[in-house]
């Protein structure tokens, strides 16, 4: 994609889109607030320029020459979402009365350096590598945080719409949309 808009809201589009990242982003908007919350969009940013850089430039060529390792890489992702959605599930399962980092910076890095759309980003939206690609890589880092934020204001009204006493309940769904991701991810890379 070489026109800057159309990759804009391509990038836009994509980054909308319900997720592994952007569940994690909801849980923690809706358990641990805003301010606490928006740390979490540089685990974002990061995971996603990190594996699409990758990507780009050397596990791109050997994905295309292996479609198995493409197989490979989405099983082992869907295994991390499954593993991700159980500690969610055990961690709803304490109660707590205070605000709580139910989601860490860590967790929210690795689900992005494994997310499944960082694959559409590097080989379906962004342009191949050239020496204009840095403008692609700057709209990009621009609209994560907006789409992140987002996510994370939508789970805080989530959040106070259920009410603090209800914490728990919200990391259950949480963690039962993140084992769901999970089995499409294995599914697809079965099928």
């Amino acid at each position: 994609m070489q026109d800057l808009w159309l990759f804009a809201l391509a990038t836009f589009a994509l980054l909308a889109t319900p997720g592994p990242t952007n569940t994690l982003l909801a849980t923690a908007g809706a358990l641990s607030g805003i301010r606490r919350a928006s740390v979490l969009l540089v685990g974002e940013i990061v995971g996603y320029l990190t594996t699409i850089t990758l990507l780009l430039t050397a596990l791109g060529p050997i994905i295309n020459a292996q479609p198995m390792v493409a197989t490979i890489v989405k099983l082992l992702v869907a295994g991390y979402v499954a593993w991700a959605a159980v500690r969610l599930w055990r961690r709803g399962a304490v109660a707590t009365g205070a605000p709580q980092q139910a989601v860490t910076i860590r967790q929210v890095l690795v689900t992005t350096l494994l997310n499944p759309k960082a694959l559409v980003f590097a080989f379906s939206i962004f342009p191949p590598p050239s020496g204009a690609l840095w403008r692609f890589y700057l709209a990009f880092t621009l609209t994560v945080p907006v789409v992140g934020f987002g996510w994370i204001l939508f789970g805080r009204m989530v959040g106070l719409a259920v009410g603090p006493e209800r914490t728990q309940l919200i990391q259950k769904v949480a963690a039962v949309v993140l084992a769901g991701f999970a089995g499409l991810l294995a599914a697809s890379a079965l099928h």
